[in-house]
C-alpha cells in the first residue's frame, strides 16, 4: 500500500507524534504528495521546536504568516514540498508555530497536505508523552503516533526512551528493565501515551517504524496485535522501515 494512504495522510492534516522516525515520516510523506503532480501544495510545518530541514523540502519559509507564504506559493504553482517555520532558534534549529496557526495554513486553497511535527523525542527510539506534550491542532484529520521496533529488548533509561519516567507509569517497567512489545503496545494504545490529545474526530494510525528485517518485523506484529487489542479507537497499525523507497511493510487491521 502507498504510505499515503496507509498513514491516512494523503489528505488534510497530519500530524507526528511519539519517537523513533518523526521527522523521516514527514519528509517521507511530504516527497511523496509532492510527486502526485495534482496541483497541490504539501507543506511541513511543527508547532514545536524542529531540527534546520532545509535539505528535506523544496524550500523553507521563515515568516510570522505561514497562511500567506503557502498562498503565495500555491497561487504562483509551486509543487513543493514547502516547509514553514517561524523563526531559527540558534544554529540547528527552528521554533515551532502555535498549533492555532496550523490550521490557517490548511484553510488556503491548493494547500494539501498540512504535516506537523507535533512532539519532540530528542532522536530516541520510544516515548511517552509530558503534561504539556503534544501540541496537536484541534484541526488535525490524523494523528501519527510512532514508536521504533528497535526500542524492543532496549533497556528502559534515557538512551533509548524520551520520559522513562512516563514509559513505566504506563508500563509497571522498572529503569534498566528491558521493554517489551507488550510495554510499547501498552503506551501507544494509551490515552496518556500514544492517543494523548488526539482530538475528537481525528484519526489514530500508530506507526511502528524501523522494520528493517523478519525479525523487526515479528516484533511490530507482536506490537501491532497488542495495540488492537487494547483499544477501539484504533483499527490499522502500520508497519514501515519509513528511510526505505517503498516503505510500508505491514497493514495490520
Amino acid at each position: 500500500m502507498d504510505v499515503l494512504t496507509a498513514l491516512r495522510a494523503d489528505s488534510g492534516v497530519a500530524c507526528a507524534v511519539g519517537a523513533g522516525g518523526k521527522k523521516t515520516t514527514l519528509y517521507a510523506l511530504a516527497d511523496r504528495a509532492a510527486d502526485r503532480r495534482d496541483g497541490t501544495l504539501p507543506v511541513v510545518i511543527a508547532t514545536v521546536r524542529i531540527p534546520i530541514f532545509d535539505p528535506q523540502v523544496d524550500r523553507v519559509e521563515v515568516t510570522e504568516d505561514p497562511a500567506a507564504a503557502v498562498e503565495a506559493a500555491a497561487s504562483a504553482g509551486d509543487t513543493g514540498p514547502l516547509g514553514v517555520v517561524p523563526e531559527r532558534e540558534g544554529s540547528d534549529r527552528y521554533r515551532g508555530y502555535d498549533p492555532s496557526v496550523v490550521g490557517e495554513v490548511a484553510d488556503v486553497d491548493g494547500v494539501d497536505p498540512v504535516l506537523v511535527k507535533a512532539d519532540g523525542a530528542r532522536t530516541r527510539l520510544f516515548k511517552a508523552p509530558g503534561d504539556r506534550e503534544p501540541q496537536i491542532p484541534t484541526c488535525a484529520d490524523t494523528v501519527v503516533p510512532i514508536a521504533s521496533a528497535r526500542a524492543v529488548g532496549k533497556p528502559l533509561a534515557d538512551d533509548h526512551v524520551h520520559r522513562p519516567e512516563r514509559v513505566a507509569e504506563l508500563t509497571g517497567l522498572r529503569p534498566g528493565d528491558r521493554i517489551r512489545a507488550d510495554d510499547v503496545a501498552s503506551v501507544l494504545a494509551s490515552r496518556r501515551g500514544g492517543l494523548s490529545g488526539v482530538p475528537d474526530g481525528a484519526t489514530p494510525v500508530p506507526l511502528v517504524n524501523m522494520v528493517d528485517d523478519e525479525s523487526l518485523r515479528a516484533v511490530g506484529e507482536e506490537i501491532a496485535a497488542g495495540v488492537l487489542d487494547r483499544t477501539d479507537a484504533v483499527s490499522r497499525v502500520v508497519l514501515a522501515r519509513m528511510n526505505a523507497p517503498d516503505p510500508v511493510v505491514d497493514v495490520v487491521e
